[in-house]
């Protein structure tokens, strides 16, 4: 897999992560700058996204893209906005982070 494939993936998922920090910030879209750098930030992610689709299958994509999403994001609310993460939360995100560790590692399927 082309070190730009992975690169572009991990732009997508930065910037859906920003975007995501962004949604929180907007307070139910009541603030506008947040709202429109969220609505930015969630365009150029799937656009990046999309590109990684050129040599990588959806499925797994996806699976890397939402799942260090999820976990980016929950380390954000923890250290941006106090929000707390108990035993299950953090046993569950490891889960996440050894899927993803070992589809990139040992999967045959993650090249076309």
């Amino acid at each position: 897999m082309p070190i730009l494939t992975y690169a572009t993936l991990i732009a997508a998922i930065a910037l859906e992560v920003v975007g995501t920090t962004c949604l929180q910030h907007s307070q139910q879209f009541t603030r506008p700058l947040p709202t429109i750098l969220m609505g930015i930030c969630y365009a150029g992610s799937f656009y990046f996204l999309s590109l990684v689709l050129r040599a990588m299958p959806l499925g797994i994509a996806y699976a890397i893209w939402s799942g260090l999403g999820i976990v980016l994001v929950s380390m954000i609310g923890l250290v941006i906005f106090g929000q707390k993460l108990d035993l299950p939360a953090v046993i569950g995100l490891s889960m996440i982070v050894a899927g993803v560790v070992i589809v990139n590692l040992f999967s045959a399927s993650v090249t076309h």
